[in-house]
């Protein structure tokens, strides 16, 4: 049965490949403008006769779909040892407002996700706290992001965003890092495990507004604003159920707030230096936040969660983080270089899972003759659980007796390669270990054990259309 699983996945993503390959090819004997052959276009499907330039150049509309398919194997640990397939198409259109209306240094942005799976995810069947994919997510049609955006924040002095925004669209970001699957190399755990609904990041984006100051050339300022709760008011189940066309439009939860401080330097290919970004932020939000080890009894004293007389939350108002990241080229040769990176973050231990976060890893790029656009990446993260998360759990083990295990951490490693087929198509092996999945929980399939550390190996394709 799980053999079965594995193969139908791989023949997915096999098969999909291959028919678009055919709709290619078709569609570009009628492009005057397509390359000479289809391994050199841009996208699989081509200018579609011009139609795409044209489109762009009298009205300023530009479209992008692409596709995501991977299949994810659990090789040992975890919950169950099984494969699984997720997908995810991605349809993108960006609006000059120059172009179309006269409106310069303005745009407008939507993007449309069709996410689809086995019925399970890679993180249903290993249990960790980092979902070993970055698309993980409930199978459904859904709305991300759509914004009025003025100015571009890498190059204009003053940007503004307003609309259905994400917040791991420009924070936190590593771009080295953005080359592991992992989704705690994206939105890192420090924020996704502590944030109310896992905050304002894939695959819940939330109204808000984002401001960019860049007083010089190496330097910029994010500001922005944030409904506290992407899932609504009054969310129970799983925040992607209860919002799960991204139209709820969520003005619940308080108010999320976050500020970064970009420093940038030789991000010009004309630079001779060897170029880097180092990144300074932080997070407020204003709604309350449950304590991690004590409740109140029906009196309205202050007990442990494990304790039987608990009637409800011991809540604090307000939450916090701050974070730091770095991102430098260390090496450079022609067409090949190599990068290191380095994030960490904390947040108070009494109101949050994760206390304080690291992760770092490498990434090179073109390192075999001929593949000079195929990346190779390594990372490790390391999630601390909460001291107020650890000592609930030797309440319960008090209370309860043995076997309960006490919550420490959770690492992740992971080893990944993007191999460039063609400018429109990646496909990338991938490789990761995960030590104490959920931070060393009980293993449903065995409450007399902790989950066992978890191998995954998966294979993942890309097609721009």
């Amino acid at each position: 049965m799980r053999g079965d699983t594995k193969r139908a996945g791989l023949r997915r993503i096999l098969l999909a490949g291959a028919a678009l390959g055919v709709l290619a090819a078709s569609g570009a004997r009628a492009d005057e403008k397509t390359p000479a052959s289809i391994w050199e276009q841009d996208t699989l499907t081509g200018d579609w006769g011009g139609a795409r330039t044209r489109l762009k150049e009298s009205t300023g509309i530009e479209l992008g779909l692409s596709y995501i398919g991977e299949t994810f194997v659990v090789l040992n640990g975890g919950i169950n040892r099984r494969a699984s397939y997720e997908g995810r198409f991605q349809f993108d259109v960006d609006t000059d407002l120059g172009t179309l209306i006269g409106w310069k240094s303005a745009k407008t942005h939507v993007t449309v996700y069709q996410i689809n799976n086995g019925g399970s995810n890679a993180a249903d069947n290993v249990g960790s706290i980092a979902d070993p994919s970055n698309i993980g997510a409930l199978a459904t049609t859904r709305l991300f992001t759509a914004y009025f955006q003025y100015g571009e924040p890498d190059k204009d002095p003053f940007s503004l965003r307003i609309g259905q925004l994400a917040a791991d669209d420009e924070f936190i970001g590593s771009p080295t890092a953005g080359g592991l699957i992992n989704g705690t190399f994206g939105w890192a755990g420090v924020l996704a495990a502590n944030m109310t609904s896992g905050g304002p990041a894939y695959p819940l984006a939330t109204p808000g507004a984002r401001l960019s100051l860049k007083p010089t050339d190496q330097l910029t300022v994010l500001a922005a604003v944030f409904s506290g709760d992407p899932a609504g008011k009054g969310c129970n189940d799983n925040p992607q159920e209860c919002n799960k066309h991204g139209t709820t439009f969520s003005f619940s939860g308080g108010t999320l707030w976050m500020g970064e401080l970009q420093y940038a330097f030789n991000q010009d290919k004309k630079d001779a230096g060897l170029p880097g970004v180092y990144k300074l932020g932080g997070w407020y939000a204003t709604t309350d936040f449950a304590d991690q080890h004590y409740g109140l009894d029906a009196a309205g004293h202050v007990v442990s969660l494990a304790d039987p007389t608990v009637t409800g939350p011991l809540n604090h108002r307000g939450d916090w983080g701050i974070y730091a990241v770095a991102d430098q080229m260390v090496w450079r040769a022609g067409k090949s270089s190599g990068n290191l990176f380095a994030r960490a973050g904390m947040s108070p231990s009494d109101r949050n899972l994760v206390s304080y976060y690291f992760d770092a890893g490498a990434g090179f790029k073109g390192l075999f003759p001929g593949r000079e656009d195929d990346v190779l990446t390594f990372g490790v993260a390391y999630a601390r659980i909460s001291s107020d998360a650890a000592a609930l759990d030797r309440d319960t083990l008090a209370f309860n007796g043995p076997p309960y295990p006490i919550r420490n951490e959770e690492v992740v490693f992971e080893f990944s390669y993007q191999a460039q087929i063609a400018p429109w198509w990646i496909l990338q092996p991938d490789l990761q270990y995960i030590v104490h999945p959920g931070g060393n929980v009980p293993d449903p399939n065995d409450p007399n054990a902790t989950l066992a550390n978890a191998w995954v190996a998966g294979l993942r394709s890309t097609i721009k259309f």
